[in-house]
């Protein structure tokens, strides 16, 4: 057995115990008949709410597939020019939402102490890939752009996300290298992402089942998005790296995905971009939204949040 942390074990016992719907395309359409706000109270069983927090503001921008909603995350009402940061919720492209992860958005948003905005993005299976991507591309172009809707001067951005946001989060990155926005991408925080989807990894295989991300919900996530796995705009590992934005990667110990973020770090290094590794020992995909059913994520994100802070300040 590999070495897991107390918490988390616990956190996977109960799991066990009470195990969630298959996903499948029936649960996904009684997900969808569940209102966001419903779903994100449902995840404060694992997660911890908004909490104190100076702006909480939702607005509107016009994205490739029509209005795409965007929510402010700000611990200052009042704030000097500066970066913004772009966030990407996960749910493997199939579910998940602003509401879900606002806790998680808010959290960044004191720590790194930056402005948050988390965006809507389409999802499948109703809106097969390349939509998200789409999607995250156009927000982050949108921001950068328009600071004064937001009420901010944006100097720069920030992308980040968990999760499929985090594979988000590259291959938007990627795409802002090779034609650039209003400001510059500043750094790239991406928390456990799936970094190439073209081959199965060792991790895949060790930790296909019991570890929360199991074989038969990431075969169904794949299978509804639908995206090209050899394409860098879903496999961003498989593009060239040189010019890449600097880059905070987290990874968990016992995650399927650990190796392909793993490998990104590796190929980053090797193309000479500013790139920090974390890896949470013991622990399982998905740490950085289970902060209160797994406590010790908090202190995983905080340690997350001190390489950002540090490769923002070079």
């Amino acid at each position: 057995m590999p070495n897991i942390r107390p918490d988390a074990k616990a956190y996977l016992d109960a799991l066990a115990k009470q195990p969630r719907p298959p996903m499948n395309a029936q649960t996904i359409a009684m997900i969808r008949q569940i209102p966001p706000e419903q779903l994100a109270v449902m995840m404060t069983q694992a997660e911890f709410p908004v909490g104190d927090i100076a702006v909480d503001q939702k607005f509107t921008m016009d994205g490739p597939g029509g209005p795409m909603d965007l929510r402010l995350f700000d611990a200052r009402k009042d704030r000097a020019p500066g970066p913004a940061l772009v966030f990407y919720h996960g749910g493997g492209f199939v579910v998940g939402s602003i509401a879900t992860h606002a806790g998680l958005a808010a959290e960044i948003a004191r720590q790194l102490d930056v402005p948050v905005i988390s965006v809507e993005y389409r999802l499948a299976p109703e809106h097969k890939w390349p939509a998200a991507n789409d999607d995250a591309e156009a927000a982050a172009r949108w921001v950068a752009a328009n600071g004064a809707k937001l009420g901010r001067d944006i100097t720069g951005l920030v992308l980040c996300g968990d999760s499929a946001g985090g594979t988000l989060t590259l291959t938007t990155t990627l795409a802002l290298r090779d034609k650039p926005a209003n400001v510059p991408v500043q750094l790239a925080i991406a928390l456990y992402p799936m970094a190439d989807g073209s081959r199965v990894y060792p991790s895949n295989t060790a930790f296909a089942d019991g570890y929360g991300l199991d074989s038969t919900d990431a075969k169904f996530y794949n299978e509804a998005y639908a995206p090209d796995v050899n394409s860098p705009r879903h496999s961003a590992l498989l593009a060239d790296l040189k010019g890449f934005a600097p880059t905070v990667l987290a990874t968990a110990s016992l995650d399927p995905l650990r190796d392909s973020g793993r490998a990104f770090v590796g190929k980053l290094a090797q193309a000479g971009v500013p790139v920090s590794f974390y890896e949470a020992e013991g622990t399982i995909h998905g740490f950085a939204t289970f902060r209160k059913a797994i406590p010790s994520a908090q202190n995983d994100l905080a340690r997350i949040m001190v390489l950002a802070k540090a490769l923002m300040d070079k």
